[in-house]
Order: structure tokens, then sequence, then C-alpha cells
């Protein structure tokens, strides 16, 4: 049976499989963490985890602890958080990334004796430990006995892959290693490659790569094309098609009027359910294979298109898509709008429906 939610999420799970796998054939001999931070981009962690852990996955990637507790119960594999603050609760069977020293210092106090991923600033003034503490962390790391699985670090700039900032992060990066390794750390684990870096830059994947945006069928490079295939579908349910005369000016503000007489139709999905006021003049709905402009103010829980004279007879109950198969791809909606691919599979909220299909892991 079609589902007749009003706004719907469609996730395919087969393409995050195939995803995973081109990525994990793409690291080679290195470790594959897939970045299931933010509920999995937005894609739903749960469902998303145990495709990937099938797919290819060696290892999980999330920010905060709670999301690294949740992606716990769902694998085996190594999961790692990096965004947390002294004193938090560690959950059990947790690996740590490691963004400062005072973070260090809390862990020897504590008697913490979680794997750890000691993150080190190579340039992006981030998260990460400096430069100047770098030796005073290893030593202290030696000193007591923590468990250092390795170093990891944060591009800047990986989806310009020319860019000579990239090799600088990446003599520092280097250069960290070699210091740890100096101290008497044995880290085997050192991870600077994203998706971006992965797939253009072999050179600088390292033991590990942190696999993001890739793995939910995005391409983080512009023009670049690499066989990923896009996972989510947002589409909603025409609620109403209006007729308009020409000079019509609809919606708030009534920064729009019709060119003609024609038609409008209604769509169930505004700026609560994460479509952006700024999308305005840039998004076209997909309705019947043939895209409509978005026109007028985008409202909390609408937004109108204009069909023309409705030469495909658009109707009431008939599926819109808002971006992904069958309408614009999240990459040319956020290319539009002035942002980037992740902002746009992450906008789906409020009364979205998440469901999936698919789901033939091997």
């Amino acid at each position: 049976m079609v589902s007749m939610d009003l706004l719907t999420a469609r996730i395919d799970l087969d393409a995050i499989a195939h995803n995973t796998r081109i990525l994990s054939q793409l690291a080679g001999s290195a470790c594959l963490m897939c970045v299931v931070k933010a509920n999995a981009y937005n894609h739903g962690v749960s469902q998303v985890v145990p495709v990937m852990d099938a797919a290819g996955a060696d290892a999980f990637g999330t920010a905060t602890l709670a999301e690294a507790a949740e992606v716990r119960e769902l694998t085996a594999k190594p999961v790692v958080s990096w965004l947390w603050v002294p004193g938090q609760d560690i959950p059990a069977g947790i690996e740590l990334g490691v963004p400062s020293i005072e973070h260090l210092r809390w862990l020897v106090d504590a008697h913490i004796n979680a794997p750890l991923h000691i993150k080190v600033d190579t340039g992006m003034h981030r998260s990460g430990l400096v430069e100047a503490d770098w030796d005073k962390a290893f030593s202290l790391a030696v000193r007591a006995g923590l468990n250092v699985r390795g170093l990891m670090s944060h591009l800047a700039v990986a989806d310009e892959p020319a860019h000579p900032y990239n090799d600088e992060q990446a003599q520092a990066f280097r250069r960290a290693i070699e210091r740890a390794r100096a101290h008497g750390l044995d880290v085997g684990c050192n991870h600077l490659a994203n998706t971006p870096s992965l797939l253009s830059r072999p050179d600088l994947v390292f033991d590990q790569v942190r696999a993001g945006i890739g793995l939910y069928g995005l391409e983080p490079i512009a023009g670049a094309e690499h066989g990923l295939r896009p996972a989510m579908t947002w589409a909603a349910r025409i609620l109403a098609v209006k007729p308009l005369v020409a000079g019509d000016a609809l919606s708030y503000g009534l920064t729009w009027s019709a060119p003609a007489d024609g038609f409008v139709a209604v769509v169930p999905a505004g700026y609560a359910d994460g479509v952006g006021r700024s999308w305005q003049g840039h998004l076209e709905v997909a309705v019947r294979a043939r895209r409509y402009p978005q026109v007028g103010r985008v409202c909390m829980d609408q937004l109108l298109i204009w069909l023309g004279d409705n030469p495909e007879g658009v109707a009431v109950g008939d599926e819109a898509i808002i971006f992904g198969a069958g309408g614009m791809s999240a990459t040319e909606l956020a290319e539009r709008v002035g942002t980037i691919n992740y902002e746009i599979v992450c906008s789906p909220k409020g009364r979205t429906v998440r469901s999936f299909h698919g789901g033939s892991y091997t």
C-alpha cells in the first residue's frame, strides 16, 4: 500500500549499502569509519547502522556520547565519540576522541580507561590540541598508561583537493604522529581523511578514514561523480489545487502574483518541517514527473507551487517531490539556495515521517 502520510522522508537502504561498499573499496587496506552523527545525517541511525555494518563498515563515528551509546547497541564494531566535556558519564564500550589537554588530564584523574583517539589541531583551529600541547599530552598519556589507539585531525578544505592547505595539514599530521611515537605511543589507527579526501586524495588516507556525506550518496566535491546513490527523497501529498486569475497575489506579504490565469497547488510542508524561507524562488517541486516552481512565502506548515494551466492534471493527493528521486537533487537545491547538500538532507524534520525501503545488504 502506498503511504498517504502528508510528509515523508523515504530512505533507500540499498543505496546506503551501495555507497558503503564503494567507500570501503576506495579505503583499501585502511579501516572505514562510518560517521553516523546527527541521526545518521538525518537518515535514521537505527536502520542505517546495521546496513553499513553488513556492507563494509569497520567502525562508527558519532559526535555526542548519547549518540555513541545508541550506536553501541546496534553494532559490535568500535564506536567513537568526539564531542564531550569532562565530568560527563562515559558509556561503557565507547572509544573517545580527546579534543584538548584538559580532557586528557580529566581522563587520567577520573581513571577512565576507554580507548582514545587524541585529536590534534593541524590548522582548522576548531577542536584539537594545539601543537604547543602535543608533547605534554603525549608524555602524560604514556606516564598514565592510557590506551591511545591513534591520532585524529580534520581537514578544512578537503572539498578542494588541490588546495595547498591540505598538504600543510597532512604535513602537520605526520609530524604529530612522529612525535607521538617518539614518546612511546603505539598509534596505529590514525585518521585525517573524510569523504572528499577519500575520493580525491589517497595520499591522505593513513590508517582509517571517516566517511560521512558519501555514505548517504551525496558528492562533497563540486562537479565530481563517483557513482554514489542519494538515499533520501523528501515527498509530500498535494493538499489542494486552486485557480488563480492573472495578477492574484498569494501567501504572506503578497510577494508573488500570478503571471496569467492558472492554478496553484498547496503542499503541506513549511519551515516548521525544515523548508527554509530562504528557499523561496529557488525550489522546484516535482509532481507527475514535471517540476513546478515554488512561489510566494514559505509558511510554517505550507508552501505553494505554480502549475500554470496544469497540463498534467495535478490533483489532490498526488505526490510532490521536494527533493530526491524524481525531483531536484539535494545538491542542486543546495547550489541554488547557497548552502551545501549536507544541510539540505539534515533539513526534513517536524512532522516528517521517515520510511525505509530496500535492505539487501550483501
